[in-house]
C-alpha cells in the first residue's frame, strides 16, 4: 500500500511519550506533512541516517538522548534537515542555556502545544 503523505515534506516527531508523537504526528497530516512518530531518539536518528527527514520535532526531556543531543546529531549529519524542540519541564531550560553555551541555537516551543502553534513555528523555521 502506499503512502498518501509521501509527496508532502517528511517529518519526524520524537517524544518518549509515543501517544505525544503519535497525535501530533496525526496532526501534522492533516496539514499535509509526510509524519512519523518515533517513542526513542536513537531510532529517529537511525531512521533519518537512513532516509533524512525534512523536519524534526523532539521533547527535550528524553532517556537515552536528550532531544538537544539528537538535534545536534542531526544538523551535524543533515544539515538540511530543519530542527523544532518543545518541552514541558522546567529542568530542559538549564539543558537549552548548555547548548546555547556551547554555540547551538533551537527553535523552542512550549508543551502543551496548540496545533495552529505548531504548524506556524514549523512554518517560521
Amino acid at each position: 500500500m502506499e503512502n498518501p503523505f509521501e509527496a508532502y515534506p517528511s517529518i519526524f516527531v520524537v517524544d518518549d511519550d509515543l501517544a505525544i508523537a503519535k497525535m501530533l504526528s496525526v496532526i501534522l497530516q492533516m496539514n499535509l506533512f509526510n509524519a512519523t512518530a518515533y517513542g526513542c531518539p536513537l531510532e529517529a536518528l537511525a531512521a533519518a541516517r537512513e532516509s533524512a527527514p525534512d523536519y524534526c520535532i523532539s521533547d527535550i526531556a528524553m532517556p537515552a538522548m536528550s532531544g538537544i543531543e539528537l538535534a545536534i546529531k542531526i544538523r551535524q549529519e543533515m544539515p538540511m534537515c530543519k530542527v523544532l524542540l518543545f518541552s514541558g519541564e522546567d529542568s530542559s531550560s538549564e539543558l537549552v542555556k548548555n547548548a546555547v553555551a556551547q554555540g547551538h541555537r533551537f527553535d523552542l516551543v512550549q508543551k502543551p502545544i496548540r496545533p495552529e502553534h505548531l504548524i506556524s513555528a514549523l512554518q517560521s523555521l
